[in-house]
């Protein structure tokens, strides 16, 4: 009866606080509209957080299209078009480069950077430490290669010959993960147990490129402290402070990262929370622990060797 009651508490108050807060629906149900678009130039000098203007601009379209997704006010879309910009206005998805995706569970990278002739390696957790963590229940794990397949993203000739999958703990990359053009994560690194061992992630990450090749990634990004955070969990949210760190750590180290944009936006749906369980759409910002976040992407260079 308790839980009942506790439940019922919690659907009341979800409610109450959508009607207060959720954006009106004309600003985003069924939008924003598809346009004509193509890549950008210039869309991603910085690292940048999801915002809502990101995905009025014509590139975020043509890239959700391209990308197979449904264009929508979401931040895990964001994160793939981040990433696919990112690495398409600095020239690395070429013909012949070498790409390696880490905890790619069912997303479309790897399969597009595979329809432009890039050799791509795809990494996972094994099944057994996923289904413990509960990716699998939530269909959220790659467990070969046929999970990264998307033939309305890359013809299936390509994307055989150009896929691979190895399974791979992200605390431990194995050595022979060298040499890539390019790597690339969306969203997994907070997963890891700790800042810390997020932060060593990408900092290991850089060492599986070639110099002058780029690390891009995205995770969880605390707006509401610089200070208090969630840390040494399932789950953790980094700071602004944390990221400034790496970069630090990163320049000593003589490699480039992109200086950061942290402005959260101030567009409707840039202040709205959504909170559990959540909306599929509007879903920019979020509430997590009792913190607001969102998504963050990082871009690096590694540097000369």
């Amino acid at each position: 009866m308790l839980a009942g009651a506790l439940g019922e508490h919690r659907r009341e108050m979800r409610t109450v606080l959508a009607g207060l807060t959720l954006p009106d629906p004309a600003i985003w149900r069924g939008r924003p509209a598809m346009v004509s678009g193509a890549p950008a130039e210039n869309a991603f000098p910085m690292g940048a957080v999801c915002r809502q203007d990101s995905f009025e601009q014509p590139y975020f379209a043509y890239w959700a299209a391209r990308l197979g997704e449904a264009l929508r006010y979401h931040r895990k879309l964001w994160e793939f078009v981040f990433v696919s910009q990112v690495l398409w206005e600095r020239g690395a998805v070429t013909t012949g480069a070498r790409g390696l995706g880490f905890g790619v569970g069912l997303e479309p990278l790897a399969a597009f950077f595979a329809s432009q002739e890039c050799q791509v390696t795809g990494t996972d957790m094994n099944p057994d430490n996923a289904r413990e963590l509960g990716w699998i229940d939530t269909n959220e794990h790659a467990h070969g290669k046929e999970s990264l397949r998307r033939p309305w993203v890359c013809p299936d000739a390509l994307f055989d010959r150009n896929v691979t999958f190895r399974e791979c703990d992200m605390n431990a990359i194995p050595a022979d993960l060298n040499g890539f053009d390019f790597c690339w994560s969306a969203c997994a690194l907070e997963h890891l147990g700790s800042i810390e061992k997020g932060l060593d992630f990408i900092v290991r990450s850089v060492e599986c490129l070639k110099p002058g090749g780029w690390a891009i990634h995205t995770t969880e990004l605390n707006l509401s402290s610089n200070e208090d955070t969630v840390d040494n969990m399932d789950t953790v949210l980094f700071r602004r402070r944390d990221l400034e760190d790496l970069a630090a750590r990163l320049t000593a180290m003589g490699h480039y990262v992109a200086p950061f944009d942290f402005d959260p936006g101030v567009e409707p749906l840039d202040t709205y929370i959504d909170i559990p369980p959540y909306r599929v759409e509007p879903h920019l910002k979020l509430a997590l622990w009792g913190y607001s976040t969102t998504s963050v992407g990082i871009i690096i260079r590694r540097g000369p060797a």
